[in-house]
């Protein structure tokens, strides 16, 4: 039976409720697929992890995690997760899972660092993915042939989104477009990495930035990236540096750059004791997490995250983030949405 569903402004208690059923249809929908073409297989995760063991995500090196101490531990401290890029390699080898095949989880994660925005909230939802590989696969091709799955199971979605609620129409291309990130710097020097991504994303609608984390031609990285998960300094078969990247797509009602994944191949031992040298930090060497990988305990990988919230505000077209999730907002926030007939969750 068709459902309506209106991707503008809602108000009432039905249209919210039928957001909800939305934003119900666009995850279990990309979940699937995703799934489907990365032959991953579904795993719990943890809330939060041990302080001190190096398996929690730096992200840009800055944020801080929410911490608490945890009675029955000995008051040892405990760390509300950024993101899973780290545990997922090590689950990886605990489930023993072979090569070509990979895991998927749903991660709740608190980043109380964030600044509020329309894409932005202290609470974040993503798919963390990540996939054993063979060293051989430690290649641009084979980081290409993937993200363009990840592509193929986002244009699914979105066509039986457009199905489902025929009052939204498919607006990605048919093609995910490849850009390294020193070439888009090279075509816009005089601008910021954001205006850099916002011209390239209007112009193409979907692409995936190449080599980020690294410094770039001009002393600077594009963007932030920690020393132990991607890998953000090999050097290429294009002559660039990096094996990671960010897949981006034009947002038709917000009229920007939209980034919904952050990804790549992971470090292996050359490329993660460079990362930590470039980063002033080779003590981390000795953390859980980085000596398994030094003593060859962890399979090479390639994953990501890909933003649960963000995919959904996409595909049903909405043009703030507290419109497809719960979270904590100023008043002042809430107060100026609602005025203007948007109610968030």
């Amino acid at each position: 039976m068709e459902t309506t569903f209106t991707p503008g402004v809602l108000t009432t208690p039905a249209d919210l409720l039928k957001t909800e059923e939305a934003i119900s249809f666009v995850k279990d929908s990309f979940a699937k697929e995703l799934s489907r073409q990365l032959s991953l297989v579904k795993v719990s995760s943890p809330i939060a992890v041990l302080d001190g063991t190096g398996i929690n995500d730096d992200l840009n090196g800055i944020e801080r995690p929410v911490h608490f101490p945890i009675k029955a531990l000995d008051e040892r401290r405990a760390v509300v997760v950024h993101s899973l890029a780290k545990w997922k390699r090590v689950r990886l080898q605990e489930l023993g899972i072979e090569a070509g095949k990979g895991l998927l989880t749903d991660m709740r994660a608190l980043r109380p660092d964030e600044d509020y925005s329309p894409i932005h909230s202290i609470y974040v939802d993503q798919w963390d993915w990540e996939k054993h590989i063979s060293p051989e696969q430690r290649t641009i091709p084979f980081l290409k042939a993937t993200v363009e799955k990840i592509y193929s199971a986002l244009k699914t979605t979105e066509l039986m989104v457009c199905e489902q609620y025929p009052e939204i129409e498919p607006v990605l291309p048919e093609a995910i477009t490849f850009i390294y990130a020193e070439d888009l710097l090279r075509q816009y020097p005089d601008l910021t990495p954001k205006q850099r991504e916002h011209e390239a994303a209007k112009e193409f609608g979907a692409i995936f930035l190449i080599g980020i984390g690294g410094e770039l031609s001009h002393g600077e990285a594009h963007d932030g990236r920690a020393p132990d998960y991607d890998d953000w300094s090999t050097q290429n078969e294009a002559g660039h540096y990096g094996l990671n990247g960010d897949i981006v797509l034009w947002h038709p009602v917000l009229e920007t750059a939209f980034e919904v994944s952050s990804m790549g191949i992971r470090v292996d031992k050359t490329a993660l004791t460079r990362q930590l040298e470039l980063r002033g930090c080779p003590e981390r060497k000795d953390l859980h997490f980085h000596s398994l990988l030094l003593a060859d305990g962890l399979p090479q990988s390639i994953g990501g995250g890909i933003g649960q919230s963000r995919v959904v505000m996409f595909m049903l077209r909405k043009g703030h983030i507290g419109e497809v999730q719960v979270s904590i907002w100023p008043e002042a926030v809430r107060q100026e949405l609602a005025a203007s007939g948007i109610e968030l969750l």
